[in-house]
């Protein structure tokens, strides 16, 4: 039995009523009715949990409801997206122990968020999690710590995670600082990004689940971090340009992953005027994508035409604050953006105009631990 001592950010959150949020500005107004949820994790080195919120009408944050994971995360950065992941019929909740090498699978009930099973990732140091139908893979970054970069592939089935014998793959290299894998929409493919080599990795899945020879394709700017997967088989990722060392040299390309899994360029390198544009998520409609700017504490806009093609409509649509985001979700109504804020210990939070993508921001959701990472919504 694994035992974790419990961080005093958590004691306090434990020991507070939903009436010591009454005063909060971002806690659930009086009469809204939760709509929705928003999920993150602390990636607390002694004990990682989940941090659910109910998410209301109005775009408010109830107070959080915290689910230990049984595992354990790092205290620090992942340089990744996609930790925590919903499924589509929203039931269940998959997340990242990268602490200790093993990944949790949580279910919504009428209670509450509930703990399933926590079970190695089978690699090292999991930091990004894909999932489509009765199939899982996990990326781990084992590279940075001496091991190696793999993506381990689980059978999602009766409520459980299996591991498939064999389906265990390296990347281009054992260091490649992998930052996000995800399921192209209609799961024949899946996509690696590699922030150390510049390199996108395209996987064709087999009917049996398992993962076909990688394609490898150079991103046309350095390097490819976080992308969202779209209709059409499309998928657009962040072009973070060196961060800091190249100010203002971000930018986003969109591509068509073809049947064979094939790259074919429907935007290259789309400017988006701000710094180390880490973080993708598109609208639900997906007629617009936000890029979250880590130094410049902003978010940038775009617009999708109907084709996968990008325009800049606004370098900084909203700022983040003190703290730039470092991950984006959008409701499922579509009506609110919610970006993570570890810098600040906070989740900002914006309403979304639908007819031009333009963001109105509200009070955030704050005193969160400064290790979150990963967020979903819906």
């Amino acid at each position: 039995m694994k035992h974790h001592w419990i961080p005093s950010w958590l004691l306090l959150t434990l020991t507070l009523t939903p009436a010591a949020f009454a005063d909060h500005p971002a806690a659930a107004a009086a009469g809204s009715r939760p709509v929705g949820a928003v999920y993150t994790m602390d990636n607390a080195a002694g004990g990682n949990h989940v941090l659910a919120f109910a998410r209301h009408a109005d775009g408010t944050l109830g107070t959080p409801s915290i689910v230990a994971t049984g595992g354990a995360g790092t205290g620090d950065g992942l340089g990744n997206q996609g930790a925590v992941v919903l499924s589509r019929d929203r039931r269940w909740l998959f997340v990242c122990n990268a602490g200790s090498d093993e990944i949790s699978l949580l279910t919504q009930t009428p209670r509450g968020l509930r703990l399933v099973e926590t079970i190695p990732s089978q690699g090292h140091r999991p930091i990004s999690l894909a999932q489509h139908g009765n199939l899982l893979y996990v990326l781990h970054a084992g590279g940075a710590t001496g091991g190696a970069d793999t993506l381990t592939g689980f059978l999602f089935a009766g409520g459980q995670l299996l591991h498939i014998p064999g389906a265990s793959y390296p990347l281009s290299d054992k260091n490649t600082g992998p930052a996000e894998v995800s399921f192209t929409r209609d799961g024949g493919h899946l996509v690696v990004t590699e922030k150390a080599t510049a390199i996108i990795d395209t996987f064709q899945v087999t009917s049996e689940g398992l993962l076909d020879e990688p394609k490898m394709f150079l991103s046309p700017a350095p390097p490819p971090f976080g992308f969202a997967a779209g209709r059409h088989d499309r998928i657009y990722v962040t072009q973070a340009a060196g961060g800091g060392a190249n100010p203002g040299g971000s930018s986003v390309s969109s591509y068509e992953v073809t049947e064979d899994g094939d790259l074919e360029i429907l935007s290259a390198s789309v400017p988006s005027h701000q710094t180390a544009a880490c973080w993708l998520t598109l609208s639900r409609d997906e007629r617009f994508a936000y890029t979250a700017n880590t130094p410049n504490a902003s978010i940038s806009l775009f617009s999708v035409d109907p084709h996968g093609g990008l325009t800049l409509l606004a370098p900084q649509a909203a700022t983040t604050g003190t703290s730039g985001a470092v991950d984006l979700a959008e409701s499922l109504d579509g009506r609110f953006l919610y970006g993570l804020q570890p810098g600040s210990g906070s989740i900002g939070i914006y309403g979304v105009a639908k007819h031009d993508g333009t963001l109105t921001p509200m009070p955030a959701m704050v005193n969160l631990p400064h290790t979150v990472n990963g967020l979903a919504a819906w």
